[in-house]
């Protein structure tokens, strides 16, 4: 009988994705905001963020997760959603100038969960799409339908977006 070594594959921290990101920025940073393509799409996705964060304020759904955070015991955004993140999508975030240096996380929330909500420009699938039984009650039928086509159109500009830096940075 032939014994199996037992091999243990860990995730990189989040905080060895930071620094892989970092150095993926210093070496394809400027080649990445140069391709035309790229440069489109990181504009239209701030359009696209600028749209769904302005439908979250105007929808009351930012007022009540900062409720939920502060009164109630904790947000969604809870502690190990950060690992969900890649190095790409946090390149994509230094390529949207976000900061991912100085962090001072939490325990009980995500390491990128700061007072005034998330500290990354591009998020997470998970992050965007998400809506807790609270919010899908209190909102209009309607109100959900307008918030979930801009996060949609934000989500598959991003997905676009992730896709071709991933194919520039690994030619």
């Amino acid at each position: 009988m032939r014994k199996q070594s037992e091999s243990r594959t860990t995730s990189p921290t989040i905080q060895e994705k930071i620094e892989q990101a970092h150095n993926l920025f210093e070496t394809f940073g400027s080649s990445l905001i140069e391709d035309p393509q790229i440069h489109a799409l990181l504009r239209k996705l701030r359009d696209c963020i600028k749209n769904t964060n302005q439908s979250m304020v105007t929808l009351g759904v930012v007022a009540e997760c900062k409720n939920c955070e502060e009164r109630e015991g904790g947000s969604c955004c809870g502690s190990g959603i950060e690992n969900k993140y890649d190095v790409e999508l946090l390149l994509l975030n230094l390529l949207l100038e976000a900061s991912l240096r100085n962090m001072q996380p939490s325990q009980n929330s995500c390491y990128f969960l700061g007072e005034k909500g998330c500290k990354l420009t591009a998020r997470h699938v998970l992050c965007v799409n998400y809506m807790c039984q609270k919010l899908q009650k209190k909102l209009a039928r309607e109100q959900l339908i307008s918030l979930q086509t801009c996060a949609g159109e934000e989500l598959d500009t991003l997905f676009i977006l992730h896709e071709a830096i991933k194919k520039k940075i690994r030619t």
